[in-house]
């Protein structure tokens, strides 16, 4: 028997293997489905696409309306007292203190063939004369038509002949990836397109702005380049360029998507400043820490943090401490997402304001402010030097 098995042990595992494999290589031979397996492989013959070899025409295009600006301030010093005696009037009168001029270099998109002008706020803060330079080499001076802080918005208006205007895009359609330019004025040494791709949107809480949903490129954008436009390969505007990223890094520069820019734009030029609903409220999102503090099942809402005297929310009988959960029906789950809810709501609409109160739930009905300067603005009441606040509405 031993010898019989050591004669034909070898043949019949041999033959197994070999059934086995069939059975793995073609199982449809012994009735077995077929195994499907699927890889995804480009076609060898398929083309491949490819952006263009120059975006030329896209430069050329945006590039005659984009504008160097020139601010100029001069700072308004206290005389001295020794001014303002007689004795020395007549000798201050005829050798007046000369003022050290201020000079602040940027840039500005022409948006229209009427002459209205995009730029940043910092640019023409305080300035008590704006020159605009076109690329055609005329220069004439600016008037402020009204400027934005909460955006780091401008609009500037000149008045010349033929004016060219720039082609305005989609910011909403950007997609990471998108081959980007950057025109503007770096340095001053002139109009200057830089390329690089979209590297992110919605880029907020970065304390740039109050109203944060930048547009994030890898385009250089230097000192300068302020208020210049960030466009598409096609040469559409896509954004306002408005700030870097500080500390040595490179390659991260923000802009203003042209859909919010020109909404505010448009409310400056009809009303001279833009109208935005207000509560008056300072927000924190929940923490764990917040939820257990406030016995709360889960962390879902946002609660507030401070509010402000004789505001909206005050007189909606909102109270520090209470966790809002919705805002006319909206989950209220992020300070700054609730807060441009609010900001797009017109002064006098009601809201119904959902809050949890002592860990009972709890409606109210609120009348939209309109939202006072930012340089006006009361402070909040703070309730907790741990609440670090990410948002006010």
């Amino acid at each position: 028997m031993l010898k019989a098995l050591r004669s034909y042990g070898w043949p019949i595992a041999v033959g197994i293997l070999l059934a086995a494999l069939v059975v793995i290589r073609f199982p449809e031979w012994v009735g077995l489905p077929k195994q499907q397996v699927h890889f995804e492989q480009t076609a060898a013959t398929s083309p491949r696409t490819q952006g263009p070899v120059s975006y030329a025409d896209a430069a050329s295009k945006a590039a005659p309306a984009v504008a160097s600006l020139r601010s100029t301030k001069h700072p308004k010093k206290p005389s001295a007292p020794i001014q303002n005696d007689p004795l020395f009037k007549p000798y201050f009168d005829k050798n007046p203190p000369k003022n050290n001029e201020e000079l602040s270099l940027g840039s500005a998109v022409i948006m229209s063939h009427e002459g209205y002008l995009l730029t940043n706020n910092h640019v023409t803060s305080d300035a008590d004369t704006i020159v605009v330079a076109l690329q055609d080499g005329r220069q004439t001076v600016a008037t402020l038509i009204g400027s934005d802080p909460d955006t780091d918005l401008a609009v500037l208006k000149i008045d010349l002949d033929s004016l060219p205007a720039i082609s305005i895009g989609h910011s909403e359609g950007v997609r990471i990836g998108d081959v980007a330019l950057a025109i503007g004025n770096p340095f001053g040494v002139g109009q200057t397109v830089t390329m690089g791709i979209i590297s992110a949107t919605g880029r907020n809480q970065l304390g740039l702005n109050t109203y944060e949903d930048f547009i994030q490129t890898d385009a250089a954008i230097n000192l300068g380049n302020s208020g210049g436009a960030l466009v598409d390969a096609n040469g559409n505007l896509i954004g306002i360029n408005t700030a870097i990223l500080s500390g040595g890094s490179q390659g991260i520069g923000f802009a203003i998507p042209i859909k919010l820019a020109m909404e505010v734009m448009q409310s400056i030029i009809a009303h001279g400043q833009v109208i935005r609903g207000w509560l008056g409220v300072e927000v924190e999102r929940i923490s764990p820490e917040l939820a257990a503090s406030f016995n709360l099942p889960n962390q879902d809402g946002i609660v507030v943090s401070g509010v402000y005297p004789d505001g909206p929310a005050q007189r909606a009988g909102l109270q520090p401490g209470d966790v809002l959960l919705k805002l006319d029906n909206e989950p209220a789950l992020d300070g700054r997402q609730s807060m441009n809810q609010v900001a797009r709501s017109r002064p006098g609409d009601k809201i119904l304001i959902e809050v949890l109160r002592n860990g009972k739930p709890l409606k109210l009905t609120g009348i939209i402010g309109l939202r006072p300067p930012v340089d006006t603005s009361p402070p909040p009441e703070p309730t907790s030097d741990s609440i670090q606040k990410n948002g006010a509405s």
